[in-house]
């Protein structure tokens, strides 16, 4: 297999090594003591990586996927020394991925809208952002309206968190330190006002691209549903297919907790894209396998760091090799 003889720029890779050293570090140490003496894959073997994918955060489902593969390729090769199985495996974490549109096409990029509004306008391209408090939601947001403003593309941000007079002003510092404008309410104003004023304005500024924050509460999912339900039909009024884009941001340091909340947003409106946080402060960095495989939701973004730059664009393939070389 070709999967590693892409050339990857060495800035970004260097902050992604970087950012999943604690990762790779924790997986090689188990790694190395479930090979040390052996020199030929077998039960035991994969019996002690199956272990260490699952102690990884990969989860349960996407290893068991994982240790097939690789004993279909022990059965097909009859003797696979221990030597190669990193190899093998790096291959076969590639290939599951490959199965899951990943996010490196974006390029921070928005797509052209076909359906400009009759009278001319522009219409903007609208992300509605997901998340509970905590995972690095309005940072995301901030980073994203960033690096497409650094694309050169007008960005127009909407504060319909309004559960939290904090997510509001915290959206405001990001606003204020990328420049460029945010439509707010005060706290407990109705979210979906916020959005629909916010896509009035951007309209109305022919912004390329709309951000939109919401509520991060997930203590009633019938409740969550019914606000994001709202929060979209009234976009809609303004922009008639908005969202664009539904992107769940979710904290990687938090392992399988990040799998559950995946689950309940999943469960409460159509999630089209993901973000992963926090991976450069955490050993879980598996976690970002397990859950492009089963949800089956493109990984557009990982944040590998604390800097306004430190938001990638998911590669599987340059994931891959930072986590397994």
């Amino acid at each position: 297999m070709s999967f590693f003889k892409k050339i990857f720029s060495s800035e970004k890779k260097e902050t992604l090594d970087k950012g999943l050293e604690k990762s790779k570090t924790s997986f090689f140490t188990k790694f190395n003591k479930a090979v040390a003496g052996k020199t030929k894959v077998d039960d035991d073997v994969l019996d002690n990586l199956e272990e260490i994918l699952v102690t990884s955060d990969v989860g349960v489902n996407t290893t068991l996927k994982v240790i097939t593969r690789i004993e279909d390729r022990v059965a097909k090769d009859k003797y696979l020394g221990t030597s190669e199985l990193n190899k093998i495996l790096r291959e076969e974490i590639a290939g599951l991925l490959s199965e899951t549109n990943s996010g490196e096409e974006t390029q921070f990029s928005i797509p052209t809208l076909a359906n400009n509004a009759a009278d001319g306008t522009k219409t903007p391209y609208v992300l509605m952002v997901v998340g509970v408090n905590g995972v690095g939601k309005t940072t995301t947001i901030g980073k994203l309206a960033y690096q497409f403003k650094k694309k050169g593309l007008k960005v127009v941000l909407g504060a319909a968190d309004t559960f939290r007079a904090a997510a509001i002003d915290q959206l405001q510092v990001w606003a204020d330190r990328v420049d460029v404008p945010m439509i707010r309410q005060d706290m407990g104003s109705d979210p979906a006002s916020v959005a629909f004023d916010a896509l009035k304005s951007g309209v109305k500024l022919e912004a390329d691209v709309i951000i939109i924050d919401t509520a991060g509460r997930l203590h009633n999912k019938v409740n969550l549903m019914n606000e994001l339900s709202k929060v979209k039909r009234v976009m809609q009024k303004v922009v008639g297919d908005a969202p664009h884009d539904v992107l769940l941001v979710l904290d990687g340091s938090t392992g399988q907790n990040a799998f559950e909340q995946a689950k309940q947003f999943t469960a409460a409106t159509e999630v089209t894209s993901l973000a992963v946080t926090k991976l450069d402060g955490t050993a879980k960095g598996g976690v970002v396998i397990g859950i492009s495989d089963q949800f089956k939701i493109p990984v557009k973004y990982i944040g590998v760091g604390e800097g306004i730059e430190d938001l990638q664009v998911f590669n599987k393939y340059e994931f891959v090799d930072s986590f397994f070389k």
